[in-house]
């Protein structure tokens, strides 16, 4: 029996997130942002959402434009003043948003410590400052460690290359980023991929996250590409 993952559309595919819902969005920058699952995202109308993410948006779309829809409590990420970066900027000095940073490779871990079933893990990262207040530490080999605690979501959002029905997916080049550990770490895995090819069509040595980790898959075949953009903006275009 062939377990077909694919949904009708971006509506289906985002239909029964929460109000309050951890989320976790794939994404690094302008790379690998599933823009229109966010969109679709705004439309379904789920508020008071827990995002997880390497920035806190850019521009104007996608995460951006759930920030500004003032859909998102809290915000878990490491960069939040990145390269346009303004709606976060903005609710947070007005108030209107939570923010947790973490460091990058800090999260990395964390999201696949949550995916992997592993209950905690020490790192130097972040010792002796104020990341580390209130944290277990631990002298290791004359070294100051922190306690970082897995992470956990109830919902990911991931931007894949190619998928085939069964949820087996690949990616293109540094948009794969922390999507294969989102995919693991999430109660409900939602994709929406550029193609999608028969049950066979990407080589079995060739997958990067195996479809046991994918619930749902929609086709956006033209994603939107935000760094074009921002390019287009900057040029008055």
């Amino acid at each position: 029996m062939t377990i077909d993952k694919r949904v009708a559309g971006l509506a289906a595919a985002v239909a029964g997130i929460k109000d309050g819902a951890v989320v976790m969005v794939s994404g690094f920058g302008d790379a690998g942002n599933p823009t229109e699952l966010l969109h679709a995202l705004i439309e379904q109308g789920a508020r008071d959402l827990c995002v997880i993410n390497n920035n806190a948006g850019t521009g104007r779309l996608g995460l951006a434009a759930l920030l500004n829809a003032g859909r998102v409590r809290k915000v878990i990420c490491s960069f939040p003043r990145s390269s346009h970066s303004e709606i976060f900027q903005q609710l947070y000095r007005d108030g209107k948003v939570e923010l947790d940073v973490v460091p990058q490779g800090t999260l990395a871990e964390r999201i696949r410590a949550g995916g992997a079933g592993i209950g905690g893990f020490f790192t130097p990262t972040s010792a002796g400052t104020p990341l580390a207040e209130g944290k277990e530490t631990r002298i290791i080999d004359g070294t100051e460690h922190v306690l970082e605690h897995p992470i956990h979501a109830d919902v990911a959002l991931i931007k894949a290359d190619k998928a085939d029905h069964l949820g087996n997916l690949t990616y293109r080049l540094a948009a794969r980023n922390f999507a294969p550990a989102m995919c693991m770490a999430a109660d409900l895995t939602i994709v929406q991929a550029a193609s999608i090819v028969a049950p066979g069509g990407i080589d079995a040595e060739h997958v990067v996250t195996p479809g046991i980790f994918v619930d749902r898959i929609v086709h956006v075949p033209d994603p939107i590409s935000e760094a074009e953009i921002l390019r287009d903006e900057e040029a008055g275009l």
